[in-house]
């Protein structure tokens, strides 16, 4: 775990960065021994004892002059390795050319070619498994922490084209008279009502929620996905001329078929997610006191059921919360426990730290704030008191045998090993399947065996106007991945109407 700095003593470090660096520049350009030679810039965060009751975005972003100085370790490489890590190809070398001299409007605009959303992005995407484990920086020194740090500064640009005024909109080019109906407004439902949008087309979102914004809403919490973010990027898109229909849950409100056929949309999108929870199917799972982390999640960030005194929905008070899973939706659950009053937070995980899924960031945040964690166990079963609450988790001990198809050590339950860990509340985060009401109420819609829709390689499904991504194509999955298959379909819808 990495030491705790505080953002002034960054933010000190930096400036004198800023002043050795521009004194290197006066002398000349860079070397690749020079930008080699510049210290990557930390991401300040709020102190953890503090934030960790708080719902105040944790990572507080770049100043200035880091991103000037993070910006300059870049190497321009010309082969440009990092592109090839995006799933939606963003000119990298060029917009961190544009952050090294200070342009940082022009940084985000090459930015917005290819991805909308380089605020949230800069925040939830796993760039050391994408971009930056590509980076040619990370490669010298064989670490990828030490890869030139893609998504802070794409952060950095983005909240600061916001916070200056300084936004401007997509052009939309003439009306073409075709109508788009898109499920969903995640990331993938937003990227392709964006960019249909801008082809002329008259494109109308259609949400289940009362609120968009799809898992950027309910399932990312506010600590690190502000959502005011995300409420901007859907406003920037109704100013772009795309409808929205909230509270409308297609295959119930109205059928796919219906939208197409009743109400004259020439083609659709369905980017519905993946929100189905999944279990773990053993003796107490029903107990009063375990939740599945979508709903754990949802009532805390859609309901915002932290604000006990104005929230709607009623939060379940517990002192020793355990979570079962070791993926990010994990780590978000475990965080916000202690947000939500409890005095406890345990992670329970059946391999080691080294296995886990969750990005390194959000393991380490949540150690900083107090969040425990007992590698190597398992539940077996859950436990109740006299009234029917949890009491307790027995679980299983572990040890780890031979890689397995996910290429992680397989976990061995050790006979004989069970013991029980107090708690009042368990929360399930093992990921998500798909909700199959697309499927029960679209004849001729085909799904795979675990129920995600079936796309040909245009991102089209076996209804020819019918096209899907993000969750619901991949499984659960990444936001920019979402986008990338958001990207694709687009492109697809787009030319299937100008046709």
């Amino acid at each position: 775990m990495s030491e705790y700095i505080s953002k002034e003593i960054l933010a000190q470090k930096a400036t004198e960065e800023y002043t050795k660096l521009q004194q290197k520049l006066s002398e000349g350009a860079l070397s690749p021994k020079d930008r080699a030679a510049i210290p990557q810039q930390e991401m300040p965060t709020g102190e953890p004892k503090v934030r960790a009751r708080q719902m105040s975005e944790v990572a507080l972003g770049y100043t200035k002059e880091q991103a000037i100085v993070e910006a300059n370790r870049c190497l321009q490489c010309k082969n440009q390795p990092c592109v090839s890590g995006c799933p939606v190809s963003v000119p990298i070398p060029q917009f961190i050319a544009h952050v090294a001299k200070g342009d940082f409007k022009k940084a985000v605009d090459t930015i917005k070619t290819t991805n909308l959303l380089p605020s949230i992005c800069g925040r939830v995407c796993p760039q050391e498994k994408q971009c930056q484990s590509q980076c040619t920086v990370g490669k010298m020194f064989k670490d990828v922490d030490k890869s030139v740090s893609i998504g802070r500064l794409e952060r950095f640009v983005a909240d600061y084209e916001r916070e200056n005024g300084l936004e401007t909109l997509q052009k939309v080019a003439a009306p073409t008279g075709k109508k788009v109906a898109v499920v969903g407004s995640g990331p993938a439902g937003l990227t392709v009502a964006a960019d249909t949008r801008r082809a002329g087309h008259d494109v109308t979102v259609f949400e289940a929620f009362h609120k968009c914004g799809g898992v950027m809403v309910y399932g990312i919490p506010e600590f690190r996905l502000p959502k005011d973010i995300v409420c901007n990027e859907v406003e920037n898109l109704k100013k772009m001329g795309v409808k929205f229909e909230n509270n409308f849950l297609v295959g119930r409100t109205e059928t796919l078929p219906q939208l197409l056929k009743d109400k004259g949309y020439d083609a659709a999108f369905i980017g519905t997610g993946a929100g189905l929870p999944k279990f773990m199917h053993i003796e107490g799972e029903n107990l009063i006191g375990v939740f599945s982390a979508n709903e754990y999640l949802t009532r805390a960030n859609l309901m915002k059921g932290y604000d006990v005194k104005n929230a709607a929905t009623p939060i379940y008070k517990a002192k020793k919360v355990v979570v079962c899973g070791a993926g990010n939706v994990a780590m978000d659950a475990s965080r916000m426990a202690l947000r939500l009053g409890a005095e406890e937070s345990v992670v329970v995980y059946r391999r080691t730290q080294v296995e886990m899924p969750a990005r390194k960031e959000e393991v380490e945040h949540a150690m900083q704030e107090g969040v425990q964690f007992h590698f190597l166990e398992n539940p077996s079963r859950i436990l109740a008191d006299e009234n029917g609450r949890v009491r307790a988790v027995e679980l299983l001990s572990y040890k780890l045998g031979e890689p397995d198809a996910s290429g992680r050590r397989r976990p061995i339950a050790i006979e004989g090993s069970e013991h029980e860990l107090e708690c009042d509340a368990v929360v399930v985060a093992l990921g998500n399947g798909s909700n199959p009401l697309m499927k029960q109420t679209t004849p001729g819609l085909e799904v795979n065996k675990r129920g995600n829709i079936t796309v040909d390689e245009s991102a089209q499904t076996s209804i020819p106007t019918v096209y899907a991504g993000g969750d619901i194509v991949l499984g659960a999955a990444t936001v920019i991945l979402a986008m990338g298959e958001g990207r694709k379909a687009a492109a697809s819808i787009n030319k299937l109407l100008v046709n």
